[in-house]
């Protein structure tokens, strides 16, 4: 278990990037320096930086797959500027209530479920134990507290229900992206300390 990478998956809406809901048009897209801070904080920690986000506008009809790779393409080039590389992109295309029905159906990979995080683990040779899920709703922290990480929730605005459960209490509470990092470097470090 020791040679397995430590990951940070991250939200995209409302968590990497601001929310535009179903916004597929990289010029729309863009990341608060905060973000960015946050970001470079980890990856000199020695994180691997994984995206984990539900698309269900694909399901939705709102837009098709092949959207998405415009943008993870812009996500990369304006993180590329900042020397921050995403080591893997993963997308829940599917919801229930679709109206197209290639993507209409209950899956194991839309959050709260882990099956994206879990999927990464596997294919990035993670440590999920290591690792930690940042989001800004209940749903990315149940998800991460399912697939075996720790979990922060940017207290944003975005959740807006706070509906109990199980695996929905987050290991921390930041108000920014940046005090996430900052908390996650903290408790690593003190985490080694006692060891």
């Amino acid at each position: 278990m020791s040679n397995r990478n430590k990951a940070i998956f991250i939200d995209k809406d409302g968590t990497l990037i601001p929310d535009i809901p179903y916004n597929v048009n990289p010029d729309l897209i863009t990341i608060e320096d905060e973000v960015i801070q946050g970001l470079q904080l980890l990856k000199e920690e020695g994180y691997v930086l994984i995206v984990i986000s539900n698309q269900s506008g694909v399901a939705r009809g709102y837009f098709t797959i092949d959207a998405l790779k415009d943008v993870e393409r812009r996500i990369t080039a304006l993180l590329t500027r900042h020397q921050i590389k995403i080591a893997g992109f993963y997308f829940c295309p599917h919801h229930p209530n679709g109206n197209t029905e290639a993507y209409t159906k209950e899956c194991d990979c839309r959050k709260p479920q882990p099956g994206m995080i879990l999927k990464a683990c596997e294919e990035h040779n993670i440590d999920a134990s290591k690792s930690w899920m940042i989001g800004d709703i209940l749903n990315d922290v149940e998800a991460g507290n399912r697939a075996g990480c720790k979990t922060v929730l940017v207290d944003n605005g975005n959740e807006t229900e706070w509906e109990a459960g199980e695996y929905r209490t987050p290991t921390y509470l930041a108000m920014t992206f940046s005090k996430a990092a900052q908390f996650i470097i903290e408790h690593t470090k003190e985490a080694v300390e006692t060891a």
